[in-house]
């Protein structure tokens, strides 16, 4: 059998913002390099290089596909092991196989301290076999949590890079919930659901703990082509204590102004947080808690300092809506708003619970996807074609 090996080149990569070329391969970044030189924390960094929604396309012929890679694991002292990242391959827009990379790099990263600790590790390689012997169109996902560099694809028939089409670009924002954490796998997220399902060009720029209205995200967002564009803010203001009050709506005001810089008529919808008990009514920050045997979060503050401007979900929902209306008042009809709780509210939790207390389920990523598609893109909705 002919193999023949293909260099991942940029051109093979959708849903991303940029790439940087390794020593050993290409990494794929979903913020450009002028916001990653402004990024403060190392969480935000790592949160960014996981390519969430980011995936190869490209047209073949080929029964057998070896991705060649260098992923980086995660490890937390105290948790137990991670599970190796999922590569999914869909073959004509269903999935169609799913695989894994041995090896790679290590990144320890203690919760209670915010330690990173990076050790190097050696390629691996991701195969898929069986596939149809036909002219297709093939999408490697790649893992939602898991940095990967990417080294070559070897085929068994020659591949061609697919350029981004007709489909309409959906560029969603949000905390660790759009990034996709808990899901089992990167077309399980509820963003990857909802583009996959209503036939959107999904660029997600979910970043676990990073929805911070950080003006440097809301210019790359001003400044990537969009058809749709959608923000979940507030969770991560609140269990990250980043913000009060005062502060709260001009950053929203700034934060919507930048993007409307760029795309002053594209529909924007801001969904306001989910039902998230630990946080209703408690301010942040939130911290971990293995007093159960498994991680869970706690809130630390003090409801008591509502009154002195800490931020907890009730406030930040009164205000979004507000906001919102008072944009739309002044002529911005394109600009929309949502109520979390519409898509997860308390009777979701009975039924799907937070596992840890604030991340979902893969079972309510799906509910989710299910109910942000018939709310925002159905006939009617704030993003419907």
């Amino acid at each position: 059998m002919t193999t023949i090996t293909t260099p991942v080149t940029e051109d093979l990569l959708h849903g991303h913002l940029d790439v940087e070329r390794t020593r050993r391969g290409l990494l794929p970044h979903r913020l450009p390099a002028r916001a990653r030189r402004q990024i403060p924390d190392e969480q935000l960094a790592m949160a960014e290089s996981q390519p969430s929604g980011v995936r190869l396309v490209f047209r073949t012929r080929a029964t057998a596909i070896t991705l060649h890679a260098v992923p980086t694991k995660r490890a937390y002292p105290g948790v137990p092991d991670v599970p190796d990242g999922v590569y999914d391959l869909l073959v004509d827009g269903a999935l169609a196989a799913q695989s894994t990379v041995p090896g790679g790099n290590l990144r320890t990263v203690d919760l209670a301290t915010g330690r990173f600790e990076l050790t190097e590790g050696p390629p691996g390689s991701a195969r898929f076999t069986g596939l149809p012997a036909r002219d297709k169109t093939v999408e490697l996902w790649l893992p939602h949590t898991e940095t990967t560099e990417l080294i070559a694809l070897e085929t068994d028939a020659p591949l061609q890079p697919l350029p981004v089409g007709s489909r309409k670009r959906w560029v969603h924002h949000g905390s660790s919930i759009s990034h996709g954490s808990n899901a089992a796998h990167p077309t399980g997220t509820w963003p990857a659901l909802v583009a996959n399902g209503a036939g959107l060009d999904l660029v997600n720029l979910g970043f676990g703990g990073g929805a911070l209205l950080d003006p440097f995200t809301a210019r790359a967002i001003r400044d990537t082509p969009a058809d749709l564009i959608s923000l979940k803010l507030g969770l991560n203001l609140v269990n990250a204590d980043t913000m009060r009050l005062r502060a709260l709506t001009p950053a929203v005001h700034g934060f919507l102004d930048t993007i409307r810089e760029g795309h002053p008529t594209t529909p924007l919808l801001v969904v306001s947080p989910l039902l998230c008990p630990l946080q209703e009514d408690t301010p942040g920050p939130l911290a971990p808690d293995f007093s159960s045997g498994t991680l869970r979060f706690r809130a630390t503050g003090d409801p008591a300092e509502r009154a002195a401007g800490r931020l907890t979900l009730t406030v930040i929902r009164e205000h979004l809506a507000r906001i919102v209306a008072e944009r739309r008042a002044d002529g911005d009809l394109a600009l929309h708003h949502l109520d979390g709780l519409s898509l997860y509210g308390e009777p979701e939790h009975g039924t799907h619970p937070l596992p840890d207390g604030i991340h979902l389920s893969p079972e309510a990523h799906r509910l989710i996807a299910e109910r942000f598609t018939r709310l925002a893109l159905a006939a009617g909705g704030p993003l419907a074609p």
